[in-house]
C-alpha cells in the first residue's frame, strides 16, 4: 500500500543525498555543462518540494527526478543538443549505464570506449555533445548531410553501447 505524505526536511535531505549525484550525471550525459547541471539539479529538487509528491520507491523517485531534470534541460535551450525523438534512445542508454553503482563503472567503461573512437565519428560526438551543434552544423563541418550525421551518431552510439556492454560482461 502506498501512502501519500508531505516530505519532511529529513526526507528531503535523504533524497538529495541519495539522488543528487545520479541526476547530475544524467544531465551531463544529456550534454549539460557542469554549471548548467548544477542549476538544473537544484531546480529539480525545488520542484519536488513545490509539487505534491508521492514517494513510492527509490527507483520511482529517481525516474521522477530524471524526468523533471530532462524537461528542465530541454527548456533551457532554444534548440536542444539532440532531436526530441532521440530522448527515448538516450534514456534507454542511460538506464543501461545507471545500475547499482550509480553508473560509475559504466562511465569508466564509456571513457575507455571513447578512446577507441576517432576520425569523423569522434568529431561528430564532440560537435554534438561538447559544442551542442545542430545536425546541419555538424554536417557542414564534416561534409555530409543531416541524415548522414544522424546515421553516423546512431552508429557511433551503438558501437559505444556494445563496447561498454562487452566491458561490463567481462568485468
Amino acid at each position: 500500500m502506498t501512502l501519500t505524505r508531505t516530505i519532511a526536511e529529513a526526507d528531503v535531505v535523504r533524497l538529495v543525498q541519495q539522488h543528487q549525484a545520479e541526476v547530475w550525471r544524467y544531465l551531463r550525459f544529456l550534454g549539460a555543462s557542469a554549471e548548467l547541471a548544477d542549476d538544473l539539479v537544484q531546480e529539480a529538487f525545488l520542484q519536488l518540494l513545490r509539487a505534491p509528491f508521492e514517494q513510492r520507491s527509490d527507483a520511482a523517485t529517481a525516474g521522477w527526478l530524471r524526468t523533471v531534470a530532462r524537461n528542465l534541460f530541454v527548456r533551457a535551450f532554444r534548440r536542444p543538443p539532440f532531436q526530441l525523438a532521440e530522448l527515448d534512445e538516450i534514456e534507454a542508454t542511460w538506464n543501461g549505464f545507471a545500475r547499482d553503482d550509480g553508473g560509475e563503472r559504466s562511465l569508466v567503461h564509456l571513457r575507455e570506449c571513447l578512446e577507441g573512437i576517432d576520425g569523423r565519428a569522434r568529431e561528430a560526438l564532440r560537435l554534438n555533445y561538447e559544442e551542442r551543434r545542430s545536425r546541419r552544423e555538424i554536417g557542414e563541418r564534416l561534409g555530409v548531410g543531416e541524415q548522414g550525421v544522424k546515421s553516423l551518431l546512431r552508429r557511433t552510439r551503438a558501437v559505444l553501447r556494445e563496447c561498454v556492454e562487452r566491458k561490463e560482461q567481462s568485468a
